[in-house]
């Protein structure tokens, strides 16, 4: 087996090569305290100079910050580190000697470090955060092949909305238009009529022109569909999936978490206790009996998102929005109040995180989509092959999406939304 920092339990008492990079360096004329990293974690080499040939010895000084570098020495338990591990060093080989690295130990604003961010990704910041999202991304991938779902690839090009057309990323396309995906979920719905469960994960896109901490123009989501599926059965599945990715990340990236200094009470509590599910009249009820203006006919804002998360503490299922501010594709009903009203759910996630997935119950009879297309002046013959899921063999289906973005960013406690992808693209972010 190859050693790697984070398998460093396996190691103990044997000679080791560790094959990274030098992240800082103290020195003291006889002995050098060399902080390394190979991708998979940190550890610190101690160098004697009285116990390394003369070349480790001078190596050792040449390495500057960010220098690539393969040492070999002996691995020893060592309680005073914060790895709990230490390398006695028997030899270094400088791969590369890096000049002045341009992100040195002092302090830097967030436009410099995005603008450096093929550099800025090698800080131990970012180092957590991408791992957290890579295991959040195996955790769902894992979900869904255990629940009996089939991975459905959907296409970046789309011809046609799925959500706001103002949002849309329009391109050329040899002859016609087309557009970058905001979603996969309607060519998911034709999947699941012959697969019963599937999901995507991949790139969508939004053209909105917003600047909050909470927006990225390219994004990750995941979208999932099933046959046979009401809106509640779609909130039980919702409910699984994030209590699987909590329970994973708080099991495999504990010294992640370690590093981003993130309290976990309330990721544990969302692991241990069942989701709150509330209709959105009772919540804009709740809010307003705390004080706050609210619009019974209008979607949830940003502050009322955050104000239920914080009253609650778990996630929020917020159920049943006015349909008006909804998309076409919801299954729909007017309620006791007479108000047409979505069989929808958004979940709201505490500590500010507001929404991490939207969903619905589908609305599967073809003479009402058709109707509700026609009354959004939406192009029907852009829609007729989505119109054909209702017309052969139309089943009762409900789907969602999850954002991986802002999950992460619930998980890891970050408080930009930009830290969790590699290379954040936003209306003012487009390079490196």
């Amino acid at each position: 087996m190859e050693y790697t920092i984070s398998k460093s339990k396996d190691f103990v008492d044997q000679e080791v090569t560790l094959k990274g990079w030098m992240y800082n360096k103290r020195s003291s004329g006889k002995i050098a305290f060399l902080q390394l990293r190979d991708g998979s974690g940190y550890i610190q080499g101690v160098v004697e100079k009285a116990t390394v040939s003369e070349e480790s010895w001078q190596a050792s000084q040449d390495l500057t910050i960010e220098s690539s570098c393969i040492i070999t020495g002996l691995l020893k338990e060592e309680p005073r580190s914060p790895t709990g591990f230490e390398l006695q060093v028997k030899e270094v080989k400088a791969v590369n000697i890096a000049p002045e690295f341009p992100i040195g130990k002092k302090e830097h604003g967030p436009e410099f470090l995005f603008e450096n961010r093929d550099l800025y990704l090698r800080a131990k910041t970012p180092w957590a955060v991408l791992r957290i999202r890579d295991q959040v991304f195996r955790s769902i991938t894992n979900y869904f092949y255990e629940q009996g779902f089939v991975r459905f690839d959907t296409p970046v090009l789309q011809p046609t909305s799925a959500e706001d057309t103002s949002q849309l990323f329009e391109m050329d396309y040899y002859e016609s238009k087309m557009y970058l995906t905001q979603s996969g979920q309607l060519y998911l719905e034709a999947g699941i009529m012959g697969l019963g469960k599937a999901y995507d994960f991949g790139p969508v896109f939004r053209a909105e022109k917003s600047k909050t901490r909470n927006h990225l123009s390219e994004f990750w989501m995941m979208d999932a569909e099933m046959a046979y599926h009401n809106q509640q059965m779609n909130e039980d599945v919702q409910e699984g999936l994030v209590k699987r990715i909590i329970k994973d990340c708080l099991e495999n990236c504990k010294e992640e978490l370690k590093v981003l200094e993130r309290d976990t009470t309330v990721l544990q509590r969302a692991v241990d206790e069942k989701f709150i599910r509330m209709k959105q009249y009772d919540a804009k009820k709740l809010l307003e009996e705390q004080g706050f203006k609210v619009d019974y006919n209008d979607d949830m804002t940003t502050e009322e998102e955050i104000a239920i998360g914080n009253h609650f503490g778990i996630p929020v299922f917020i159920e049943d929005y006015p349909f008006e501010v909804k998309a076409f594709y919801m299954k729909n009903y007017v309620d006791e109040r007479g108000m047409k009203r979505a069989i929808n759910a958004d979940l709201i996630a505490p500590e500010e995180a507001r929404e991490i997935i939207g969903g619905s119950q589908r609305e599967d009879d073809y003479e009402k989509l058709l109707t509700e297309l026609k009354a959004r002046n939406y192009k029907v013959e852009d829609y007729e092959w989505y119109l054909n899921i209702r017309k052969y063999g139309s089943v009762e289906h409900s789907g969602f999406g999850i954002g991986l973005e802002r999950t992460v960013r619930w998980i890891s406690g970050v408080h930009h939304i930009r830290e969790t992808i590699p290379f954040p693209r936003t209306t003012v972010l487009s390079k490196p």
